[in-house]
């Protein structure tokens, strides 16, 4: 006769080594996509002149992605991911800051327009 005495630690040890298996197979993926969103960012910036018009955060997010790529070679993928992220931010505020920059310069030079153009009409009405 067998005994099933061991069957409930044998259950468990299968229990177990099934949430190993689950666990490994549940890493999270290298952050290549967070680098190429990154990537991406930077060119959009330099796209809209950003280093004229925000030069500091492009400079940021430039040394950024070269932090997350080195990191991503080593394999360091949290300080990869962490990084990459940051410099698409930088890179999408220096994006925002130097469309801002020129819809301003836009608008003084359109508010010149009006200032001469009265002149003109005061001018010429008298």
């Amino acid at each position: 006769m067998s005994t099933f005495a061991y069957f409930p630690r044998f259950l468990q040890a299968c229990a177990l080594a099934s949430v190993l298996a689950l666990t490994a197979c549940a890493t999270v993926p290298p952050p290549t996509s967070e680098v190429a969103t990154a990537q991406q960012a930077v060119a959009r910036a330099a796209g809209v002149d950003a280093d004229q018009y925000a030069f500091q955060e492009i400079e940021q997010a430039r040394a950024l992605l070269a932090q997350a790529q080195s990191a991503l070679a080593a394999g360091r993928d949290a300080e990869a991911r962490s990084a990459a992220l940051s410099a698409a931010a930088l890179a999408d505020l220096a994006a925002a800051r130097s469309r801002e920059a020129v819809a301003q310069a836009e608008l003084a030079r359109h508010r010149a327009q009006i200032t001469d153009l009265r002149r003109q009409l005061q001018i010429d009405g008298e």
